[in-house]
């Protein structure tokens, strides 16, 4: 008789601070800001991740990775601010903080001021086998419901682009996301408590942000 399957071991949830690059296979300034977010992978205090766009891709190269829900949600971002236009690469940190995707002084700049802004919400993530509990309180209680977001993302993947302007680049990416979805809006006056199935072994992002989009108040991973 075989022995039972080992069960999966529990982990609690990293909280850190949120950096979203919007990039693009078929964009040719974008891998340098590849590598930078490369860099932040799987740096203690922050969740990067790699959203692809579809923008570029009449270029001569689809984005193998793009999804036309991660370009809306940067012109959701664009909107919020006022703008009309987007353009990659771009990373915002925080849900606030606009940056050019490759701008490595101004990314340290952002990523010191968002670690050293006092918590609002707290929030606590635990994963147990094909289960994450979601648990968050707010203090002082929010004045606005906010959104409730699940993020799931590839660690990294290489390839090689063959069109378009990368064309004959070989590519690594890294934490490339693969689902964002609302899961709950919360009013942010009782304690929140979700239990929401996993599938598959990929690491998940909780993220809990202002409406907009707008700043995002807590965020932690559990891999």
């Amino acid at each position: 008789m075989a022995a039972p399957a080992p069960a999966a071991a529990e982990t609690i949830g990293e909280p850190g601070v949120v950096v979203e690059l919007f990039t693009s296979q078929g964009c040719v300034a974008c891998p340098p800001a590849d590598a930078l977010l490369a860099r932040l992978a799987d740096r203690p205090g922050v969740i990067a991740l790699s959203l692809h766009v579809d923008i570029w891709d009449y270029l001569g190269w689809a984005d193998r990775f793009a999804d036309p829900a991660f370009t809306r949600r940067q012109k959701a971002y664009a909107r919020a601010e006022g703008s009309r236009s987007i353009f990659t690469p771009q990373m915002i940190v925080g849900g606030v903080h606009r940056i050019v995707g490759s701008a490595g002084m101004d990314l340290a700049d952002r990523l010191t001021q968002e670690a050293g802004r006092p918590a609002r919400v707290g929030l606590e993530l635990r994963r147990d086998g094909g289960m994450l509990h979601i648990a968050a309180t707010a203090e002082p209680p929010l004045e606005r419901s906010v959104t409730i977001d699940m993020v799931r993302y590839t660690p990294s993947a290489t390839m090689m682009i063959s069109g378009g302007e990368n064309a004959g680049r070989e590519v690594t990416h890294h934490n490339i996301v693969t689902l964002w979805d609302q899961i709950a809006t919360w009013d942010g006056q009782t304690p929140l408590a979700l239990h929401v199935r996993l599938e598959g072994a990929e690491p998940a992002v909780v993220i809990i942000q202002e409406a907009g989009p707008g700043r995002i108040l807590a965020a932690s991973r559990a891999r």
